[in-house]
């Protein structure tokens, strides 16, 4: 996955929930510099001010609550930001998503829980199975995409770590050269509409194909809970890849539009952990005037464009 970083800072009032997205930020390129990148800089995220810290035995990671029985494990050191989430049930525990693999997200879980544990991601990228390989239970979106990632990469993982890439040091022990994203494998194939019961919460598999062909959102109807993985979250939303469908984004996009009135908080990969459901019809409008060449594409670099739309940001390949 080719190399991002910050180039300005997105202020979000987190105790309101409100999103303002008005320039790139931490989801973007990464210039090949040992100067320390301006995203760095900009950290700590005001945001997190509002939001229950709770201790982290590894200091790779921040841990916090954000809801009842739910951690949020954010990387704040590597420029993508990733973030996990841990959801406790009465009887299990789901990791979604294991993040980058540079830190020992499994000491972390087992820090905040003893249930069983099963891993679920959001999708396949490689900031968000780093640390499935340490994982017995792994469910998977039952696609061809899916299956490659399982096997692993060297060339993916390798280019997290670009000059730039960097806020403070990488972990102690963490051997750089040989960083690569390690095999994997599913216990479980998924479908939308399959469940999970973790006893007491039960968690829907809703399909959102897009960003990725095996991208997913989980719901937690029962709290109000969507988890939208890279659908959507604070930043530019990244569209560019070869795998991107954006006929099949728009589609996810309206689909989870649809459970809006019906959720209290979204849950992202990214950034910041909580945003407003009030976002996703805006984020639908936005997305369709792109669509229709509504809005013009400015250039940023690397053969990608950006679309500023209503407080958004999409970053897709240009035109070929």
């Amino acid at each position: 996955m080719p190399a991002r970083t910050a180039n300005s800072f997105i202020p979000i009032a987190i105790a309101l929930f409100t999103l303002v997205i008005a320039a790139p930020s931490a989801r973007a390129q990464v210039p090949a510099s040992n100067v320390t990148p301006d995203w760095c800089e900009q950290l700590p995220r005001p945001q997190y001010k509002n939001l229950e810290r709770v201790p982290s035995p590894d200091p790779w990671f921040e841990v916090y609550r954000v809801a009842p029985g739910v951690f949020a494990i954010y990387e704040p050191h590597q420029f993508e930001e990733a973030i996990s989430f841990l959801i406790l049930g009465d009887k299990r525990a789901l990791l979604f998503d294991t993040g980058l693999g540079i830190g020992d997200i499994k000491r972390v879980v087992q820090s905040r829980t003893s249930l069983p544990m099963v891993v679920l991601n959001s999708h396949t990228h490689n900031d968000h199975v780093g640390d499935n390989w340490e994982f017995s239970e792994i469910y998977g979106m039952d696609t061809a995409f899916t299956r490659t990632n399982a096997k692993g990469s060297t060339a993916d993982a390798q280019a997290e770590l670009a000059s730039g890439s960097l806020c403070g040091q990488w972990p102690a022990g963490f051997d750089a050269k040989s960083y690569a994203t390690r095999p994997f494998h599913i216990t479980r194939w998924i479908h939308d509409g399959d469940t999970v019961d973790l006893g007491g919460r039960t968690l829907e598999i809703i399909s959102t194909p897009g960003h990725t062909p095996d991208a997913i959102c989980l719901l937690d109807r029962k709290n109000g809970l969507l988890f939208t993985g890279d659908t959507f979250y604070d930043a530019p939303i990244w569209l560019y890849r070869p795998e991107t469908d954006l006929d099949a984004y728009v589609r996810s996009v309206e689909r989870i539009v649809a459970l809006a009135p019906q959720l209290k908080l979204l849950l992202p990969s990214h950034n910041i952990p909580v945003s407003n459901p009030s976002q996703l019809p805006k984020l639908v409008v936005a997305i369709k005037k792109v669509r229709a060449g509504i809005v013009p594409p400015v250039a940023a670099g690397d053969g990608k464009v950006t679309y500023n739309v209503d407080g958004f940001v999409f970053l897709m390949a240009g035109p070929k």
